[in-house]
Formats: structure tokens, C-alpha cells, sequence
């Protein structure tokens, strides 16, 4: 079992900034990448952005490519979403996902899944 607590979710006006951290604990060893989604209201959960945890491999959506960047520190085995020039459309719950390959976008690629941080961008 692998344990995500996503942390620094907020309120923000559109074209400021805000940094989601999130902490894995537990059986981590088989876990290759760690991915950000993000689920607005009544809409679909998709996908923002991954990261490979023993490698340089990141992937972006097109719509956060350029604005958000994610990260990861092997010390506090956290991966990091820094999120900036955020607009109105970004207003979703995150949830930070673990999986065991690289290169998935798809929600049925990731194993575990945090409880989900909620970010409001107001106009």
C-alpha cells in the first residue's frame, strides 16, 4: 500500500501562484512515475502533469505547459506541482497518483491516489 497526502491547496486571484506538495509514504518501491490530476466541477477527472521518480522524463498537458512545473525531492520523497499564472479554468480538486510506468496520461494508468487538494482561481 502506497499512502499520498496532498498539502497547499487554496484560494488564488487569476495570475497569482500556488505550490501543491505531495508526500508518499508507505510501499513506494515499485512506483516509476508520480502524476498530478486534476478533477473540475462536474467535469471528468484528466490529467496535468507527471514526473519520473529515477529519471529526467516530465510530461505536461497542453493546456498547464509553460505556467505549471512539477518537481520532486528524493530527501522528503514529495513530488511538487508549482503552479503559476493560474486562471479561472485551473478552479479544480488535485490529486496527486502514483503508477508504474512512465508515459501514462490515462486515470486507469495510476495505482494510488491522494484525497485531493482543492484550487479556487477567482476572476
Amino acid at each position: 500500500q502506497v499512502q499520498l497526502v496532498e498539502s497547499g491547496g487554496g484560494l488564488v486571484q487569476a495570475g497569482g501562484s500556488l505550490r501543491l506538495s505531495c508526500a508518499a509514504s508507505g510501499r513506494t518501491s515499485g512506483t516509476v512515475a508520480m502524476g498530478w490530476f486534476r478533477q473540475p466541477p462536474g467535469k471528468e477527472r484528466e490529467f496535468v502533469s507527471a514526473i519520473q521518480l529515477g529519471g529526467g522524463w516530465t510530461d505536461y498537458a497542453d493546456s498547464v505547459k509553460g505556467r505549471f512545473t512539477i518537481s520532486r525531492d528524493y530527501t522528503k520523497n514529495t513530488v511538487s506541482l508549482q503552479m503559476n499564472s493560474l486562471k479561472p479554468e485551473d478552479t479544480a480538486v488535485y490529486y496527486c497518483a502514483t503508477s508504474r510506468r512512465i508515459g501514462l496520461r490515462a486515470v486507469n494508468g495510476y495505482d494510488y491516489w491522494g484525497q485531493g487538494a482543492q484550487v479556487t482561481v477567482s476572476s
